[in-house]
């Protein structure tokens, strides 16, 4: 049990009315999930609004509310706390309650439109590899030292956040990796914790169902490093345009990566292979197993991330030589007749352009490009045409099909991706709404020494249709359908 007024510390409070010197069992956000002697913080969400659950909360057990808006019945026995952001108070009262784990260990907080995976899971591996017991919060998964737990957020919530690194204290670990998303920064769940650094990987077209304008999606980026204290460090790209903008009012001790132009971590891709990169990286020579320029700009801020943290040069450089890629990123098998299948998680028009730009970069134009993408429901319309744009202009033939339609209906998602086609690319698109046999219809187009690239689910394992969610893995399936193609 804890005391009620300890959890409040650091949270901006309005107004109180009952006693703030009572035991508590724990703090709920969910007011299903609500027993005896529980707090019920009540959030404005965009579905539904807590606040409409206080009597269910209460009649359940609640012996607090920590809400925006106070109720017109007030209860005897209930200690009501009028707040000027529930996501803000959520976050402190969730750090406070677990005793503040962010700041027993060295949390570093990864941001931008892509590369944050890929970025976090690397850093994660890396310090493993060095001896480290380390903790990661991803996309993909999340990881206590090497205890593997499911992720539901790319930025899990407050409480998750802070249970899970609670969870890495006490286990020991040194370390924790984790990507900070527009939507977690917005929703304040990444308030009351003590990064010691943040990276920044780029900015590009994402996320404008959430936010209004591509201006508010950088200017909520931007609000992390904003809030990064002085002894925290900030590395930012230097080659990304909003590079810059990201340090602009940051107190903590601005850094830079880049391959084109000036920075503190600079890098040259020498070799760029289907097994891997030759890099120079700050005059020195290091060959890696990812591919692509993309993955050359993560690899330097993984590097410049584990120089700060206080790792030699040398061993970073040796250590990210044993790097191997994140799953759904740039994986890739050949089959027995010699077709490279590709599975990318890329699902905004520049990761898809990325992608696709390394696939040019190491081909030899003797072979067919056969891209397989779709767009997800639910989410910005606005970069279905786009994408579709880029498939159609940088492949020998494109496949539209589903991605994850959620409650859309997926004719009409590829109806608007089509629209982003220009007429002499026309001939180049196949759209087939059933994924599976899009793939499949991609490998039997394949001949030999042809590439079949299938974007935007990566690491996925399901596709969500009408709001369930079907077994579904681009890396197994292509797999399944190449033997038996073989076959």
């Amino acid at each position: 049990m804890k005391i009620l007024k300890d959890i409040l510390y650091k949270v901006a409070l309005e107004a109180v009315k009952g006693s703030t010197d009572i035991e508590v069992n724990k703090i709920e956000f969910d007011s299903r999930k609500i027993v005896s002697n529980d707090i019920f913080v009540a959030i404005k969400g965009t579905v539904s609004d807590g606040h409409d659950f206080i009597e269910k909360a209460i009649n359940l057990g609640a012996t607090v509310v920590v809400c925006e808006d106070m109720p017109s019945l007030i209860i005897e026995g209930v200690t009501y706390v009028k707040v000027v952001n529930t996501n803000s108070a959520l976050a402190f009262m969730a750090a406070n309650f677990y005793g503040n784990p962010s700041t027993d260990l060295k949390l570093v907080g990864v941001t931008g439109t892509n590369g944050k995976t890929t970025i976090a899971t690397l850093l994660y591996q890396l310090f493993k590899n060095a001896g480290y017991k380390v903790g990661l919060l991803s996309t993909v998964k999340i990881l206590v030292d090497e205890t593997e737990y499911k992720a539901t957020h790319t930025t899990p919530d407050s409480l998750t956040i802070n249970y899970y690194l609670s969870e890495m204290v006490a286990t020991g670990c040194d370390f924790c990796f984790m990507e900070v998303s527009s939507h977690g920064i917005h929703q304040k769940r990444t308030e009351g914790l003590h990064f010691t650094g943040g990276i920044f990987t780029n900015l590009s077209h994402d996320h404008l169902d959430y936010h209004a304008t591509f201006a508010e999606y950088r200017d909520v980026k931007k609000s992390y490093f904003d809030n990064l204290p002085k002894t925290a460090f900030a590395i930012t790209n230097n080659d990304d345009k909003n590079g810059a903008v990201m340090l602009q009012n940051t107190k903590a001790k601005k850094l830079t990566y880049a391959l084109k132009s000036y920075a503190d971590y600079r890098a040259q891709v020498l070799e760029n292979q289907l097994s891997g990169l030759l890099m120079k990286i700050n005059d020195q020579e290091v060959w890696v197993r990812l591919i692509g320029s993309f993955n050359a700009y993560n690899l330097l801020a993984i590097f410049g991330a584990a120089v700060q943290l206080g790792m030699e040069e040398q061993e970073a450089l040796r250590l990210l030589s044993e790097l191997e890629s994140v799953s759904g990123r740039f994986q890739f098998i050949v089959s027995e007749s010699k077709i490279t299948a590709i599975v990318d998680y890329a699902h905004t028009p520049d990761a898809l352009e990325n992608v696709l730009k390394t696939i040019e970069d190491i081909r030899t134009k003797n072979e067919q490009l056969i891209t397989v993408v779709g767009c997800g429901g639910d989410r910005d319309t606005t970069k279905r045409p786009i994408m579709a744009k880029i498939a159609s202009e940088m492949s020998d033939k494109a496949i539209f099909t589903s991605d994850n339609p959620r409650s859309e209906q997926p004719e009409a998602i590829i109806e608007d991706m089509e629209k982003g086609v220009e007429g002499q690319n026309f001939k180049k698109i196949l759209s087939i709404v059933d994924r599976k046999q899009a793939i499949k219809t991609a490998c039997q187009l394949a001949q030999s020494g042809d590439i079949v690239l299938i974007a935007g689910k990566g690491h996925e394992t399901y596709q969500e249709i009408k709001g369930v969610r079907y077994d579904f893995d681009d890396m197994k399936i292509v797999k399944e359908l190449l033997e038996q193609l073989n076959k």
